[in-house]
């Protein structure tokens, strides 16, 4: 009796070790555990739906397929950045997009004051260029871009050629002969505007704006060209039809390839406007940890640092910015940021701009 006893028990330990080890190795066939701490646990990317008004010129194209290489499988819904702005705002309650990145400070201001975005701060934040971030951690920069006033150097040297946008119309050598910015569902006209009536904010003037300020706006769009729905200004710019007006500094090096022209850039004493291309995650989204892990890995100087080189562009993270063509490094150098009130213009453009084109540009 003793034996068969002690052969029943060997046969029972024996079993359950053979359970022991065949419930180990399933989970490590698996590679996942119900408490997820397992190093070989599985990071689950899901699809995202990112919108942006910077995916022209193969932009777009780039960073899916770079997405992809890094296990991201993202979408892209591009759209001009006021009509994505104010599409975010309609599906606030039931939001469609996860990411959006490659709006100004301008638009994501916007976007905050209806509470569209979740706050989150990246890793790589605190390599972006002091003072660019939001403070309050809801957008983080990636590109920056400035609004140059650039001119035909055939018809103008750098003595002849204007100081600042207020000379346009001040100087009767440049009147009829620059490209007045009529556009304003565009963000760069609207940017040029905004650089001129902030230096006349007054609390008791119309809009904030003194009179003196909407008269200087005025003059602007009297003596000026008014551009052309589907004109190409730099085409304008190079033929010398109309051989002034504004440029991106983003696309300012492909524009000089195409047109065979190498514009002049004015310099302005009180700088120019200067805007950060930002990412920020959609408050709401269903797929809170890919977006961040996703803000994560677009944000950092490696993927930064091969998109400036690949579209000349110049990244507003400094250890990024090492990378950086020598071109853009050296515009970027002469160029210093005209001092701008986000929120007030936020606030106030879509105003200013009604005001322009019902009473001014009659």
């Amino acid at each position: 009796m003793k034996k068969l006893m002690k052969a029943a028990v060997v046969t029972l330990l024996f079993c359950l070790t053979l359970a022991a080890c065949g419930g180990g190795n399933s989970g490590a066939n698996t590679g996942t555990n119900a408490g997820g701490n397992s190093p070989e646990a599985e990071v689950k990317n899901e699809k995202l739906i990112v919108y942006t008004n910077a995916n022209s010129d193969g932009r777009g194209e780039w960073l899916v397929e770079k997405a992809k290489s890094a296990g991201f499988d993202i979408e892209i819904v591009g759209a001009g950045g006021a009509d994505l702005t104010n599409r975010l705002i309609a599906e606030k309650n039931n939001p469609t997009a996860d990411v959006v990145y490659g709006l100004n400070n301008m638009l994501y201001e916007s976007l905050k004051k209806e509470s569209v975005l979740v706050s989150y701060v990246p890793s790589w934040a605190g390599e972006v260029e002091a003072g660019l971030n939001d403070p309050e951690g809801f957008y983080h920069g990636l590109i920056k871009q400035a609004i140059l006033l650039g001119y035909n150097p055939d018809a103008f040297t750098a003595e002849t050629a204007p100081k600042d946008w207020t000379d346009l119309y001040q100087n009767e050598a440049f009147i009829g002969k620059y490209e007045a910015p009529t556009l304003l569902g565009q963000n760069t006209p609207r940017l040029v505007v905004a650089g001129i009536l902030v230096r006349y904010m007054d609390e008791n003037g119309d809009l904030g704006i003194s009179e003196e300020g909407w008269e200087e706006i005025r003059k602007l769009y009297d003596n000026g060209v008014r551009a052309i729905e589907g004109e190409d200004f730099y085409a304008n710019l190079a033929s010398g039809k109309t051989p002034m007006g504004a440029l991106v500094s983003g696309t300012l090096s492909s524009k000089e390839e195409q047109y065979n022209v190498k514009a002049g850039i004015v310099s302005p004493e009180i700088g120019v406007p200067m805007v950060v291309e930002h990412v920020a995650i959609i408050n709401g989204t269903k797929k809170q940890d890919t977006a961040e892990r996703f803000v994560e890995w677009m944000g950092s100087a490696e993927v930064q640092g091969e998109f400036v080189q690949q579209f000349n562009a110049m990244p507003a993270n400094t250890v990024a910015a090492e990378q950086a063509n020598e071109p853009i490094k050296e515009l970027f150098a002469d160029l210093k940021a005209q001092p701008f009130d986000w929120t007030f213009i936020a606030d106030n453009i879509d105003l200013w701009v009604e005001k322009i084109e019902l009473q001014i540009m009659k």
